[in-house]
């Protein structure tokens, strides 16, 4: 019998709220979404994801780097360096990369700027993007208040609305083939 595709969430509490082994029965499922996370507390836990060895990873992370008021620059060179990481350390795993989604409309320009990098750099690490922001923003920038009661968190209907933009990526992301595992030199002598 072959082993279930295993997927890591990775993220903050928007990821650590999901109910993944029950959406995904199908599949192996491993949460290392943390409330609270900024990028900086999920570098320092990268090791435990790139220990999981997952077949995929679906990363959404930033918005409480933003809420603590690090710099755009920042929180872009830390998901940068944790894409490199994790492409170095899980050479062979499918990563989907999802945009930061909207909040208040106070964090519009940024979250939106952050997205641009973040989905210009995504292919130089072989990531797929999903942008959800046409999903949950309102023409101004803030979280569309069906999917959030607090301008943050997702309520069961932002997970609804999140789950059918993120089943048909994770879909599109295991029909694409693995990525290479590094050569490995053969030693003569």
């Amino acid at each position: 019998m072959n082993q279930p595709e295993s997927i890591a969430f990775v993220g903050d509490s928007i990821t650590n709220h999901g109910d993944w082994a029950g959406w995904f029965p199908d599949r192996e499922t491993h949460n290392f979404g943390v409330s609270g996370d900024t990028t900086d507390d999920l570098i320092a836990r990268l090791p435990a994801v790139a220990q999981a060895h997952p077949a995929s990873v679906a990363l959404l992370i930033g918005t409480n780097d933003l809420g603590t008021r690090q710099s755009v620059e920042h929180l872009v060179r830390n998901v940068e360096f944790l894409l490199v990481t994790l492409r170095r350390e899980l050479p062979g795993t499918r990563m989907l990369v999802q945009s930061i989604m909207p909040r208040g409309r106070e964090f519009a320009a940024d979250i939106t700027d952050a997205n641009r990098h973040l989905r210009q750099f995504s292919p130089s690490v072989n990531a797929q993007y999903l942008d959800l922001w046409p999903t949950f923003a309102l023409d101004d920038g803030e979280i569309d208040p069906t999917y959030s009661d607090d301008r943050l968190h997702l309520t069961d209907a932002g997970y609804q609305a999140w789950l059918a933009e993120l089943r048909p990526a994770l879909e599109r992301l295991e029909e694409a083939p693995p990525m290479s595992r590094p050569i490995q030199a053969i030693r003569r002598g």
